[in-house]
């Protein structure tokens, strides 16, 4: 019995040996470790600086008597050592959670951007558009403000250039001034197709047979009598329409070898003539009556 309690005490000496070096290298370290993750800390947040803001983790600088691996470590003392590890994963995570919400916005943000970007794009190419259209209709109208302002130039310079458009001849016997009806036919068919229209006159010149003022007084009476049936009948102004008497004057011949001829009776010879006014007057209304069509809805 003796024997047996001998060899039992060294052996428990023995095996509470690794324990109380393993709790007292733990106690001396930690305030070594301590001390190096402050001035290791220290001197990474003043230099490189990392995720977390803290410096890195230090290697135990003592690993024990049973060196890393200890069989017979306490469940506090693995906690205490585990715990550092434990806070800087959940550091990474919560760092990580952060980033990631961080870039969401950023891409949220930068889609916002894009779009707002591609619409003001597309506004602006809308507005390119219509600014060449307007363009367009500018150019055509000034084009045709231009071609209306040569025509009117042209009429303007020839404005007192009349050209011969429709003539009458009306007949009366030897000695009358009655108009007959076949003369009124032919005088109502010319007046009819002069009214509405500007730009034109009528030239009326009477002429007679005789001699002298008897002849000239005859021809008047009868182109006098020509007048008073287009102004009363028709409402010709008088301003459009010029008289002449004149009495036996020959009439042109068409061929220049014969000579003229004089007349027998009396005649009548009614021209109407225009001028390119009314042209110009129709060419600007085509073109009101062309735009009122366009601003009609379809």
């Amino acid at each position: 019995m003796n024997n047996r309690l001998v060899l039992a005490l060294p052996l428990a000496a023995l095996l509470a040996m690794p324990v109380v070096a393993q709790t007292t290298s733990s106690d001396q370290s930690q305030p070594a470790a301590s001390q190096q993750t402050q001035s290791t800390s220290t001197d990474s947040n003043s230099s490189n600086g990392n995720a977390t803001g803290k410096a890195p983790l230090a290697a135990p600088s003592r690993e024990g008597f049973w060196g890393r691996v200890n069989p017979f470590a306490r469940k506090k003392y693995v906690q205490r050592q585990t715990e550092p590890i434990r806070d800087r994963v959940n550091e990474l995570d919560e760092l990580t959670s952060a980033n990631s919400k961080q870039i969401k916005d950023v891409d949220s943000r930068a889609e916002q951007g894009i779009k707002l970007a591609s619409d003001k794009a597309n506004e602006a190419d809308q507005h390119a558009v219509d600014a060449g259209n307007k363009a367009t209709q500018a150019q055509q109208t000034a084009q045709q403000v231009n071609g209306r302002v040569q025509n009117v130039e042209n009429v303007v310079s020839n404005i007192d250039q009349y050209k011969a458009s429709n003539q009458t001849e009306i007949r009366f016997r030897a000695g009358q001034t009655v108009l007959s009806k076949n003369a009124k036919d032919a005088l109502d068919q010319m007046a009819t197709s002069v009214k509405g229209q500007r730009g034109y006159i009528i030239e009326v010149q009477g002429f007679s047979s005789g001699k002298g003022q008897t002849a000239i007084t005859t021809s008047q009476k009868m182109a006098e009598s020509v007048v008073r049936y287009l102004v009363l009948n028709h409402e010709i102004p008088v301003y459009r329409i010029y008289l002449v008497g004149m009495g036996n004057a020959p009439l042109p011949s068409t061929d220049e070898t014969a000579k003229s001829k004089r007349i027998s009776g009396g005649r009548v010879e009614v021209s109407l003539l225009k001028n390119d006014l009314e042209q110009l007057s129709s060419n600007s209304s085509a073109p009101a009556m062309s735009n009122d069509q366009q601003q009609q809805p379809k």
